[in-house]
């Protein structure tokens, strides 16, 4: 295919994989629960966090999330104190104390503004800045070394998958019924796709993308093409990049 053909092929397949149809067999699923800006910021940047392996096990792993936090994530994270709540969770390498520090950080970030305000709010900041300057307000209450990898750093060159994922679901449109576009301080424009084994090699297929590794600067080579595809909205290609393995095998 040249370019404007490509172009077409991953507009239709956007199209047809951002719709409610989606949510059934992802794990956004467990953040459409909730209505309360606070629980869905919450919620989804916890799912996010956990969100390597199969679906299923993300989903089952989240509502084990979901039984600690009860009705309220936001409530939960406000009055949370190790002390007073002990709960019993891993998900692979995830453990109660990493839960734990990430509580504690939730609760520093919502005592100092909020999360949104956390990546950087209005201010003129690249994504990878916005992800540092959460990552750092995150990370703030004393932890284990073990659990800074569970919060991707772009300053070594990771991809941050999971956090981009996060933000994708914060920023973009909830036209379409999937993402849910409750923050108005950052831009689609602005947003990177999360990039995975899956989404690189079907871009790699597609000749989007030539870098081998999966890191921060494919990213960035990835994203200078899909912003020339939809320079307002380039990330809605995840959607197709992903849909087109998932569902259909490419």
């Amino acid at each position: 295919m040249n370019r404007i053909e490509l172009k077409e092929f991953l507009d239709h397949k956007a199209d047809l994989y951002e719709s409610p149809s989606f949510i059934e067999t992802d794990p956004i699923q467990l953040v459409h629960r909730f209505r309360r800006k606070e629980d869905r910021e919450i919620v989804g940047f916890l799912i996010a966090t956990i969100a390597w392996g199969n679906r299923k096990m993300i989903i089952d792993s989240g509502e084990r999330l979901l039984s600690i936090m009860g009705e309220s994530p936001y409530d939960f994270i406000m009055e949370y104190s190790p002390k007073k709540k002990e709960q019993v969770f891993t998900h692979r390498t995830f453990k109660n104390e990493d839960l734990n520090t990430f509580f504690l950080g939730l609760n520093n970030i919502y005592n100092q503004g909020g999360m949104e305000s956390a990546f950087g709010g209005e201010q003129p900041l690249n994504m990878a800045d916005r992800i540092l300057s959460f990552r750092s307000k995150l990370l703030f209450p004393p932890h284990l070394k073990r659990t800074e990898k569970h919060i991707a750093d772009p300053s070594r060159n990771s991809a941050c998958k999971r956090i981009n994922m996060f933000l994708r679901w914060m920023v973009r449109s909830n036209q379409k019924g999937v993402d849910f576009g409750i923050w108005e301080s950052i831009s689609p424009k602005e947003l990177y796709l999360p990039l995975d084994v899956h989404t690189s090699r079907n871009a790699r297929d597609l000749g989007l993308l030539n870098r081998k590794q999966d890191d921060w600067k494919a990213l960035e080579e990835l994203m200078s093409v899909l912003r020339e595809f939809d320079p307002d909205d380039p990330v809605k290609y995840d959607f197709a990049l992903f849909g087109i393995g998932a569902f259909e095998k490419f």
